[in-house]
C-alpha cells in the first residue's frame, strides 16, 4: 500500500481544503473525537500516515509537528451525546465541531470513510480508507487519535481499574474484568450493548 499523498488536496475544486477523521467510534467508554486539519503545502511534516500504522511515540512527535505547522480544529461528542444521538450522529457532531474550531473556514473537506456528515458548512467528499491516501486526512487521524488517547489517560486516573490508559476504552479483557469488578462509570456508553446488558440484565 502506498503512503498518502497530497493529490486529493491539489485536485480539489476549492481551497483551502481540510482533512477530517475521527477516533473512538468503537470503544465502550469515553467521547468520540474528531479533527479537521488544513495543511500548509510548503510545510507538510514528514511521515504522515494513517494513525493506526504509527507507533504511539511517532504519533506524539507528529502531533506536535502538525500543531506547529498546520491549522487544526478539534471537536468532541460526549458519552451523553453518543447515547442520545447514536454513535454515527455523535461522530458527525464531533466533525462539525472540529470544522467550526478551525481558525480558517475551509471551502472543501476530505472525509475519511464512505459518508459525508450533514451541515459541515462546506462542500466535501468522502474517501474510503482516506487516512492512508490523503495527507490531510492522515494528519487529522493523528490529531484525533492522540487527543482521544490523552483524554482516556486522564479519565483512567479518575477511574482506575479499567485499563483505559492502555486500552483507550475498547472492550478488551482488562476492561471487561474492570467492569465485572467495579461496575459502570458515568463515562461508559450505556447505549452500547455490552454496557446496556450489564446494567439492565438484573431488571
Amino acid at each position: 500500500m502506498n503512503a498518502p499523498d497530497f493529490s486529493f488536496e491539489q485536485q480539489s475544486p476549492q481551497q483551502p481544503v481540510c482533512g477530517i477523521d475521527e477516533a473512538g467510534r468503537g470503544p465502550w467508554a469515553g467521547p468520540v473525537v474528531a479533527s479537521a486539519v488544513i495543511l500548509n503545502p510548503a510545510e507538510i511534516p514528514d511521515g504522515l500516515n494513517d494513525s493506526k500504522k504509527l507507533t504511539a511515540k511517532r504519533r506524539g512527535v507528529l502531533f506536535d509537528r502538525i500543531i506547529a505547522t498546520a491549522k487544526v480544529g478539534i471537536g468532541q461528542a460526549t458519552v451523553q451525546e453518543i447515547d442520545e444521538l447514536n454513535i454515527l450522529n455523535a461522530t458527525y457532531l464531533a466533525m462539525r465541531r472540529a470544522v467550526a474550531d478551525l481558525p480558517t473556514l475551509p471551502l472543501y473537506a476530505l472525509i475519511d470513510g464512505n459518508r459525508i456528515p450533514p451541515e459541515l458548512g462546506c462542500d466535501s467528499e468522502a474517501i474510503v480508507k482516506g487516512d492512508g491516501r490523503s495527507l490531510s486526512i492522515a494528519a487529522a487521524s493523528i490529531i484525533a487519535k492522540v487527543t482521544r488517547d490523552r483524554v482516556m489517560v486522564t479519565l483512567a486516573q479518575q477511574f482506575p481499574g479499567y485499563g483505559w490508559e492502555s486500552n483507550a476504552g475498547y472492550g478488551v479483557k482488562a476492561h471487561q474484568e474492570g467492569l465485572n469488578r467495579l461496575g459502570a462509570t458515568p463515562h461508559h456508553r450505556v447505549s452500547f450493548k455490552p454496557i446496556h446488558k450489564m446494567l439492565y440484565q438484573d431488571n
